[in-house]
């Protein structure tokens, strides 16, 4: 059936208009974005199929690159693109509540904030997130990108830049793909070295969270968490 033949109320621009958009499945979604089928199927089988490469998760499909998108018959260079911009801006938007509204006084509030940047990754990142005296946040940096074990923590370079913001003190951040969130024993080391050259500015280490898809480690606590957002 092409898009055309289906009836008014069921195209998914009319479903979004007429029952909001929270009305309509992942696939409609897709749909909207990618605007037009091919000339063998319509835009929602064809985002069917899209979803059905990535097993049906929004976050496989995220972590798809732009070759592994344009390999799936009927999707182009400009589609592909179309989806990746798409998560981008899922991905800034969930960061933009970042700023002195917030005031650090648990693991989970670091985790469910940095989970939105992480989630779905196939690479490790390092994240700085720096806080004023009042355990607000002051700004957060992304520091080191790495393989898909491991990153580099810099540690003058993450000293200069509290100083530079004038942080009273700091939670380093970074995920492991793996989901295991158990620490390395480079993690521990790694951990210890910059809390102690922190202190010596007197700027406190008030944790380092590991970061993944459904559990998450807080080196305050010494604990593995599961994920519990909602």
């Amino acid at each position: 059936m092409k898009l055309c033949e289906f009836c008014k109320d069921e195209k998914p621009r009319e479903r979004l208009l007429n029952n909001g958009v929270s009305s309509l499945s992942k696939a409609e979604l897709l749909a909207i974005l990618l605007h037009t089928g091919t000339k063998d199927i319509n835009v929602i089988e064809l985002s069917r199929k899209i979803l059905q490469c990535a097993d049906n998760s929004l976050c496989n499909l995220s972590s798809l690159s732009l070759t592994k998108l344009c390999s799936i018959d009927g999707i182009g260079k400009a589609k592909a693109c179309t989806i990746i911009a798409a998560f981008e801006l899922g991905r800034r938007f969930s960061q933009e509540f970042l700023g002195d509204r917030i005031i650090i006084d648990s693991p989970e509030k670091i985790y469910k904030l940095m989970l939105s940047i992480m989630k779905g990754l196939d690479h490790e990142q390092c994240w700085s997130i720096f806080l004023n005296k009042s355990n607000y946040i002051i700004d957060k940096i992304l520091c080191s990108k790495g393989g898909g074990d491991s990153t580099i923590i810099d540690i003058k370079s993450i000293i200069r830049l509290a100083l530079e913001k004038k942080a009273f003190g700091l939670i380093l951040c970074h995920n492991h793909p793996s989901n295991n969130p158990k620490p390395s024993l480079n993690d521990i080391k790694y951990t210890e070295e910059l809390r102690k050259a922190l202190s010596h500015f007197d700027i406190s280490l008030i944790d380092h969270i590991i970061v993944c898809d459904d559990y998450f480690y807080s080196f305050a606590e010494s604990k593995t968490s599961k994920r519990s957002l909602y």
